[in-house]
């Protein structure tokens, strides 16, 4: 009977790590699809009474909005998760994403009923925003509170690791339906990877609905109430913390969007890749990410999470021009390297990223806190990107530079916050611990 506790908590922990990651993967799946259509198709279908660029600018638009409502999003579902449980607030996103991303997938076109179109897309991608906006956080915590201390940074990996996933799902999709003729495509083959949304929600809920309520936030609640409003405990309490958070959550955010929405949107118009050769390179960048990803967690438990995650940004902005060097050359290969030096470094700060940010926040306003950090580092960084890139792009005459400088400034600040958040974090820990500390002076 000794042994039956520790099996149970060990099998209670790994199915809240795979519940976390597919339904993670579920939605981001949902998210990269939105901002690959938006790339190729949205421009042209409901916005076409504007020119190319303009119309590409009005599609990252409507990809944007997504993000401005993820930050609202995480402040109600934050609300619930650190009032009622994880557990079925991730059940409630999960049926939110899925709905809106389904009903994308019926959308008539600005040809059909006119402006109604765009603004429905506008509205469908807004439920995309709040969903996920609840989601990150839960997902985070379900995962990282049901593991032991000493396996938390792993376990808030494989929740990382949703994304790299979701992206090869949305591309292996997208390749199959890339392969129709344009017409085809332009009509119809767009919003088969919509609709398929449908059978991965179901197989995320089946998983997620069988997982318990997270370990630490039932001890939590067992030795005090919760907080009645748990917004206004973080800004009271923990305000530094989420200021921090958003900063050391930009590049990890804007990364996925530099590549998989303006890189490829830049190189297929623009510098006259096949639209085919850059959704291969992209499948092929996601499975590196996917891979790569746990062996830097890995690597973390042996030189420490903070060190290995300030020199994986280093060594990202050491590669940042580079990068876009190669992906001018046109050259499907030279492309390919270009991606596959900034993800394996932005990947090797991402996979820590959830880990870190949950450690920094008290259990008390823990989802609230991550959801706030993060959603808002989304809607103020995140999102923009593309359209923010596309327009420096645009100012530039078709010019790269102003957009390698973004990028940088980018890895800059998100260099500065972890730091600085991981200084902080330390601080606070060590003034908490320091009235039971056996010798006072020294």
């Amino acid at each position: 009977m000794s042994d039956a506790a520790p099996v149970s908590r060990q099998s209670q922990s790994r199915r809240a790590t795979i519940a976390s990651f597919i339904g993670t993967a579920v939605e981001w799946y949902d998210f990269y699809i939105y901002g690959t259509a938006s790339a190729l198709v949205f421009g042209t279908l409901f916005f076409p009474e504007s020119d190319s660029g303009a119309g590409t600018l009005a599609a990252f638009a409507t990809f944007w909005v997504g993000f401005l409502a993820r930050p609202l999003g995480g402040i109600v579902f934050g609300h619930l998760g650190d009032r009622v449980g994880r557990k079925n607030v991730l059940v409630v996103t999960l049926i939110l994403m899925g709905s809106a991303t389904t009903l994308i997938g019926v959308l008539p076109t600005y040809e059909s009923i006119g402006y109604a179109a765009p603004l429905l897309l506008v509205l469908l991608r807004a439920v995309q925003g709040l969903a996920v906006g609840g989601e990150w956080g839960g997902a985070v915590l379900m995962a990282t509170e049901n593991a032991e201390e000493k396996r938390r940074g792993l376990a808030g990996m494989w929740v990382q690791q949703g994304s790299p996933a979701g992206s090869i799902l949305a591309s292996l999709v997208f390749l199959a339906v890339g392969r129709l003729p344009d017409s085809a495509f332009m009509e119809w083959g767009w919003r088969v990877p919509f609709l398929l949304s449908v059978v991965l929600v179901v197989i995320g809920l089946v998983i997620r609905l069988k997982v318990h309520e997270s370990a630490e936030f039932r001890r939590a609640r067992e030795t005090a109430p919760a907080v009645k409003v748990p917004l206004v405990e973080l800004f009271r309490t923990s305000w530094p913390l989420v200021a921090l958070g958003v900063g050391a959550s930009a590049m990890g955010i804007s990364a996925a969007y530099f590549t998989n929405t303006f890189v490829l949107s830049w190189a297929t118009t623009d510098l006259d890749v096949p639209r085919q050769t850059m959704l291969d390179i992209l499948l092929i960048v996601a499975v590196l990410q996917f891979l790569w990803q746990p062996l830097a967690a890995l690597l973390a438990g042996r030189t420490g999470t903070v060190r290995l995650m300030a020199a994986a940004l280093g060594a990202n902005i050491v590669v940042a021009v580079p990068m876009f060097l190669l992906i001018t050359t046109r050259d499907s290969t030279l492309i390919g390297i270009g991606l596959a030096l900034g993800v394996v470094t932005g990947a090797t700060y991402y996979a820590l990223l959830a880990g870190f940010l949950a450690q920094a926040f008290p259990v008390r306003v823990r989802y609230t806190g991550i959801s706030v950090a993060y959603q808002l580092c989304s809607t103020i960084i995140g999102g923009s990107t593309p359209l923010v890139a596309q327009w420096l792009l645009i100012q530039g005459g078709g010019s790269h530079w102003g957009v390698v400088a973004y990028y940088v400034v980018l890895l800059l600040l998100t260099l500065a916050c972890v730091l600085a958040l991981a200084r902080r974090t330390a601080h606070d820990r060590e003034n908490a611990a320091a009235p039971s500390a056996p010798v006072r002076n020294r």
